[in-house]
């Protein structure tokens, strides 16, 4: 049997991690000297309040190489084979620190996603599924090198001020933003983000905008499964992200889960995005 295990920020639902058998580990969540553990300690709307109401600044912090070693050392005993997968090793050293700890195992296998939030959970999600058909672990490591590049990922933010706060984005952006409306398309390519289109107007208007760009006449879209992701949109917006994506393509399964605290307390409470997979890599 093979275990598959993930850094928390593949944003994926409490009831797909149980219904297929993975188990994260949190990244840190660093409010002033506090220590709080993603998704267990501290949540999104814990990290809202923090910056919306008390001004404090949320960062966060890899996992390190002891956490990592206990996690492995659990489950290297009791299965086969661990995968692990971790979020891009662009965007934190928990990849460095996993790969640091699987040398003391013979059985765990480190994989980097090039991805964050369900982009990576496409990945995390892929894994379980080959786990399952009890595949050996060196082909399954294969066919996700391979996938990979496949996975189409970005978001829409409607605030930059998170992203100021951060230090990611300059003040000129943030006011300019905040007086046209716009809202701008944060891509994952090569394992970073970068800003795409940037739309204009209102939240709902731009997503539709958004997620007929995404999807209108796109050839290659794998349709087997895209995941809505947010931190605290609301029901009325997902509905309505949901209908346009019925319009422009026909996935078997439309999943909506929610973004951990990695993503909110980057990009702020409403932040959208639609993450899929194509049938090749995709065109940087």
């Amino acid at each position: 049997m093979i275990k598959i295990t993930a850094d928390s920020t593949c944003d994926l639902s409490p009831e797909i991690l149980e219904s297929m058998n993975i188990t994260l580990i949190p990244l840190h969540i660093l409010v002033g000297s506090d220590d709080f553990r993603d998704g267990i300690d501290i949540s999104p709307a814990d990290v809202f309040r923090y910056v919306d109401k008390e001004g404090k600044l949320c960062k966060t912090a890899a996992v390190n190489v002891y956490e990592y070693e206990k996690l492995f050392g659990e489950f290297s005993e009791q299965y086969d084979a661990v995968i692990h997968i971790c979020i891009s090793s662009e965007f934190s050293s928990c990849y460095k620190n996993a790969l640091i700890a699987a040398e003391n195992f013979k059985n765990v296998y480190v994989i980097d996603s090039r991805n964050l939030s369900s982009g990576q959970g496409h990945i995390v999600y892929d894994a379980a599924l080959m786990a399952r058909s009890s595949a050996d672990p060196e082909e399954i490591c294969r066919q996700l090198e391979l996938l990979i590049p496949k996975v189409d990922a970005s978001f829409v933010i409607d605030r930059l001020d998170y992203l100021h706060k951060g230090g990611r984005c300059s003040d000129l952006a943030a006011i300019g933003s905040r007086i046209f409306m716009l809202k701008p398309c944060i891509e994952v390519v090569n394992g970073k983000m970068e800003v795409g289109k940037k739309y204009r107007g209102g939240f709902k208007i731009c997503l539709q905008r958004y997620v007929k760009d995404r999807l209108e006449n796109a050839q290659d879209i794998d349709y087997s499964r895209v995941f809505i992701t947010h931190p605290m949109c609301s029901p009325h917006v997902v509905e309505e992200v949901k209908e346009t994506i019925r319009r422009y393509a026909d996935f078997q399964e439309i999943i909506e889960t929610r973004a951990g605290c990695t993503v909110s307390g980057h990009c702020g409470p409403n932040t959208l995005g639609i993450l899929f997979k194509r049938l090749s890599p995709k065109k940087q």
